[in-house]
C-alpha cells in the first residue's frame, strides 16, 4: 500500500485511548509530582523514578483513584558491575566498530553448513533448496547461548532467521512466468528453509569460537519443519486441516524475530510478521482482518505452486488459505491460524520436535521473557505485539514455580507445566503512573459493560484473536512495543517501544514530540497483585542535536539513538539496548548500534530508581557499531562473560574477512551474508566491565 493511503491503523480499529495520550498526561503529571504533589500521587511512582525530568507549568492534579495503588517498594538490592569502557562514537563503515581493547570476529553467517548434506555456501547462489535445509538460514535475528559443560567454553548457539532476500538466495532473482507467478518449485524450497531456527554448536578454541561442524545437536527448524500444537489451541476445529484433519500439528515457523528462554531450558522463538505469507482470496474473517492477512497475494508467491490435485505441490496450497473445499479437512482455510505463537525448542534434544504455546497468545510476537522467579509462585512471560497501535501482553502460569525443574532431563514437558495453562493479560497504561493488567478470559469485562463470552464462545477463541480480545477490554495502543527484559536484581521490566511516525497530535507543552520518530524504553514493576503495575518511561531516544521538547533525556553524541529494538539483561545486571533505526537525524551520524547501561546503579539519596536524564544520561555507553545498512539485532553471552555474541542482520557490503572489524575496501562489492559477530576483550576478560 502506497504511503498516501497507509493507514496506521488499519488493523486495529479500536477507539481505545493511545499510549500518546496516556504518556503525555503523564509526563505532565510526573513533573508536578517532582515539585510537590503529595503523598498519594508520590505512592503512585515509588521505586520507578522521578528525578530525572525536566518540568513544565501544565501540569495534570487529578488523584488517582483506580486501579488500586501498589505498595511502596523497598529499596532494591543494585548490581555491582561498573562499565569499564568508554564509550565509542558513531561509525558509518562498512565493518563493525567496538572500544578499545576489544575484538570483533564473524561467526556462523548464513549459509554455513551444519552437517555433510550441505555443500559449502557459494558466493554465486547456487546453493540448493537441500543445502538451505541443512545449513544456518538467512538474517539472523534473536539468538540465546545454551552451554554444554560448567566452564561454558563449548555450547549451541540458537538462532532466528527473521526473513530472506529472493535476490541474494537465488542467482538472477526468482524466477516467474509473465504474470509474474513463481515456477521453479527448489526456489521456493530453498526460501522456505532459509527461515526458521538454527541450532548450531560452538566450541572455544584458543580464543576463537568455531562451528563444530556435523555435530548431533546441529539442527534447523524451516518454514516447513512439522510442530506440535499445545494449549487452548490445542486439538481444535479451529486448526483443522487437509494436513492435520485433528488440529495437533501446524508446518513450520515463519517470520522468527524476537526470542526468549525458559528457566528450564529451553528456547523461545517468536513469529512476528507472519499474516502476510497467507492469502485469503475470499471474504477475510474478523480475526484475519485484525491481525492484518490480505487479500490479494502473499510475500514471496510461495502460493503461486499450489495446485488443488496435485499432492506433490500440496506443501505451497496451504499459504493459500481461501476456502474451497466442503469443509476444513479438504483445504487450508485453517492454515494461518497454526501461527502467531511462541514457540518452544529444546536444544539440548536433537530428537524433540518444536511445540507451539498457544496459551500465551496469537498475534505478532516480539520476544518473550519471563519476569524473577520466586519459589511457589507462578512464572510470568512477557511479550509485546510489534506494530503501530498494538499492545503488551503477559501470561501468568497456573503453576508455581518449583527450582528443582530447572534441572529437569524432559525440558518440553516443563513447558507442558508451565505454558500450558494459566492467564493471558494485556496492559492498560493509565496517565497517574499505574497501570492494569486486563486478563483475556471469557469472564473478563470489556468497554461497554458486557463480558468477552458475549463475543467469544471459548478460551481458544479468545487466543484465536487475541488483539482483537484485547480491543474490547480497553487495552492501550503502544508505539511498535518489541523487545521486554527483566532486571535480575530489582525485577523490574523493561520494554523497547520502536517508534510511531504516524501519530500526527499537534505538540504541547505537555506533549514534547510531533510523532514518535525515535522511540523509548519503558519500565514497570508489578504490584502486589496480578493485575496492578506501576510504570515510567526509562528512556527516550533522541539525536544529541534535538531541542528540549526532542531530546527528554539529554543524550549526547555518545549515547544518541533511535528507535530502539533489542533488549537484554545479563545476569550481572547490565542492560543491553540494540537499535533498527530509521530517523534521518541519527542515522547522518551512526550506523544501528548497542549500547549498554546498568539501571540498578541509578538510584537517588533515597534508593529511588532514576531514569537516563541529562544527570544521569552519561552511564548509558555505546558499546558496538554494524556495518552500513544493517540492523543490529539479537544479544546472547557466555556463563563467564567473556565472550557477547551479537547479529548483524542485512548488511550492505560486509563481511569483508572473518574480522568483523576489517572494513571493506573501497570499491570492492562483496556478497553480503547476516552473520553472528562474537566480540572478546583482548585480555580475555569479563564483557563491558
Amino acid at each position: 500500500m502506497s504511503k498516501a493511503t497507509f493507514d496506521p491503523r488499519r488493523f486495529n480499529q479500536s477507539n481505545n485511548t493511545p499510549f500518546a495520550q496516556v504518556m503525555e498526561k503523564h509526563l505532565s503529571r510526573r513533573n508536578f509530582v517532582k515539585r510537590g504533589l503529595g503523598i498519594s500521587a508520590m505512592t503512585a511512582f515509588a521505586g520507578v523514578g522521578l528525578t530525572a525530568c525536566g518540568s513544565d507549568d501544565n501540569a495534570v492534579t487529578t488523584t488517582p483513584t483506580t486501579p488500586t495503588t501498589p505498595t511502596t517498594p523497598t529499596a532494591p538490592t543494585a548490581s555491582t558491575a561498573v562499565l569499564g569502557f568508554d564509550s565509542i562514537a558513531g561509525s558509518k563503515i562498512d565493518a563493525v566498530a567496538v572500544p578499545a581493547g576489544y575484538s570483533a570476529y564473524v561467526l556462523a553467517p548464513w549459509g554455513t553448513p551444519l552437517n555433510s548434506k550441505a555443500s559449502a555456501w557459494k558466493s554465486d547462489g547456487s546453493n540448493t533448496a537441500e543445502d538451505q535445509a541443512n545449513s544456518v538460514g538467512m538474517h539472523h535475528d534473536g539468538m540465546h547461548f545454551f552451554p554444554l559443560n560448567d566452564a561454558g567454553d563449548d555450547g549451541l548457539l540458537c538462532i532466528n532467521h527473521e526473513y530472506i532476500d529472493q535476490n541474494a538466495l537465488h542467482p538472477a532473482g526468482p524466477t516467474a512466468d509473465a504474470e509474474g507467478k513463481r515456477t521453479v518449485i527448489d526456489e521456493i524450497r530453498k526460501e522456505i528453509n532459509a527461515h526458521g531456527v538454527s541450532v548450531v554448536r560452538i566450541k572455544l578454541n584458543n580464543g576463537m569460537w568455531e562451528v563444530v561442524a556435523n555435530d548431533a545437536h546441529n539442527r534447523r527448524f524451516t518454514g516447513a519443519s512439522v510442530m506440535d500444537i499445545a494449549g487452548p489451541m490445542a486439538y481444535t476445529s479451529y486448526l483443522e486441516t487437509r494436513y492435520s484433519p485433528d488440529g495437533s500439528q501446524a508446518r513450520g515457523t515463519l517470520n522468527n524475530c524476537g526470542n526468549g528462554s525458559t528457566p528450564w531450558g529451553t528456547y523461545l522463538t517468536c513469529e512476528e510478521n507472519w499474516p502476510g505469507y497467507f492469502v485469503n482470496k475470499g471474504t477475510l474473517a474478523a480475526d484475519q482482518s485484525r491481525i492484518g492477512i490480505g487479500t490479494k497475494g502473499t510475500r514471496y508467491g510461495w502460493d503461486h505452486l499450489a495446485g488443488d490435485d496435485d499432492e506433490r505441490l500440496d506443501e505451497f496450497a496451504r499459504f493459500d488459505i481461501t476456502p474451497v473445499g466442503a469443509n476444513a479437512g479438504q483445504d487450508y482455510r485453517n492454515e494461518a491460524n497454526g501461527h502467531g505463537y511462541i514457540v518452544e525448542i529444546d536444544p539440548y534434544n536433537p530428537n524433540s520436535r518444536a511445540v507451539k504455546r498457544t496459551a500465551l497468545g496469537r498475534f505478532r510476537h516480539e520476544g518473550c521473557t519471563f519476569g524473577k522467579l520466586a519459589e511457589g509462585q507462578p512464572i510470568t512471560f512477557y511479550s509485546g505485539h510489534d506494530s503501530r497501535f498494538e499492545y503488551l501482553y503477559k501470561f501468568v502460569s497456573d503453576a508455581v514455580w518449583d527450582p528443582a525443574d530447572a534441572n529437569s532431563s524432559n525440558r518440553i514437558a516443563m513447558g507442558d507445566k508451565y505454558m500450558n495453562a494459566g492467564t493471558l493479560y494485556v496492559a492498560k497504561f493509565n496517565e497517574d503512573g499505574v497501570g492494569e493488567w486486563l486478563p483475556l478470559t471469557l469472564d473478563a469485562t470489556t468497554t461497554d459493560g458486557s463480558t468477552l463470552a458475549s463475543t467469544f464462545d471459548s478460551q481458544a477463541a479468545i487466543i484465536l484473536n487475541t488483539a482483537g480480545a484485547a480491543d474490547l477490554v480497553g487495552a492501550t495502543p503502544m508505539d511498535r512495543p518489541e523487545w521486554a527484559a527483566v532486571d535480575p536484581f530489582t525485577g523490574s521490566v523493561y520494554l523497547t517501544l520502536t517508534n510511531n511516525t504516524k501519530r500526527k497530535d499537534s505538540t504541547n507543552p505537555a506533549n514534547p514530540r510531533l510523532n514518535n520518530s525515535f522511540g523509548h524504553v519503558i519500565r514497570w514493576d508489578e504490584g502486589e497483585s496480578a493485575s496492578e503495575f506501576s510504570w515510567d518511561i526509562f528512556v527516550f531516544g533522541a539525536p544529541a542535536a534535538g531541542d528540549a521538547e526532542t531530546n527528554l533525556s539529554g543524550l549526547d553524541d555518545l549515547n544518541q539513538f533511535a528507535s530502539p529494538d533489542g533488549l537484554a539483561f545479563d545476569a550481572r545486571g547490565i542492560l543491553w539496548v540494540q537499535t533498527d533505526n530509521g530517523a534521518d537525524e541519527v542515522t547522518s551520524y551512526t550506523n544501528d548500534q548497542m549500547l549498554a547501561v546498568v539501571p540498578s546503579t541509578l538510584v537517588d539519596a533515597d534508593g529511588k530508581q532514576q531514569v537516563i536524564s541529562t544527570e544521569t544520561q552519561a552511564q548509558l555507553k555505546r558499546f558496538f557499531v554494524g556495518p552500513n545498512d544493517c540492523e543490529v539485532t539479537g544479544f546472547a553471552i557466555t556463563p563467564d562473560y567473556k565472550t557477547a555474541f551479537v547479529n548483524i542482520q542485512h548488511p550492505g557490503n560486509w563481511p569483508y574477512s572473518s574480522t568483523a572489524t576489517e572494513v571493506t575496501p573501497a570499491g570492492m562489492q562483496v556478497r553480503p551474508r547476516a552473520a553472528t559477530v562474537m566480540i572478546r576483550k583482548n585480555d580475555g576478560s569479563e564483557i563491558g566491565v
